[in-house]
């Protein structure tokens, strides 16, 4: 799954082009800049990362990945609440 920043999200698309399942789509809202952001559709997330790799804002894009040792989410190599 991944969270997106409407606050840091310029709307530029490269995640949208690089989610292998395409499950990322611009929102039709716009964020305090003026940009269409990039919005999750709620499933077929798998998890790889790429949207977060190449996006060129940091802190746009957050990956969760459900840890299969443990309850709970993890948070791009750290722990998360869940």
């Amino acid at each position: 799954m991944i969270r997106t920043d409407s606050d840091e999200c310029k709307g530029c698309g490269l995640c949208i082009e690089a989610c292998p399942p395409k499950v990322i789509a611009l929102s039709d809202r716009l964020n305090h800049y003026g940009y269409r952001t990039a919005t999750y559709a709620g499933s077929g997330c798998t998890g790889c990362g790429i949207c977060f790799l190449v996006c060129p804002e940091p802190g746009a894009i957050t990956v969760l990945r459900l840890n299969a040792s443990r309850t709970g989410t993890q948070e791009m190599g750290r722990e998360a609440a869940a």
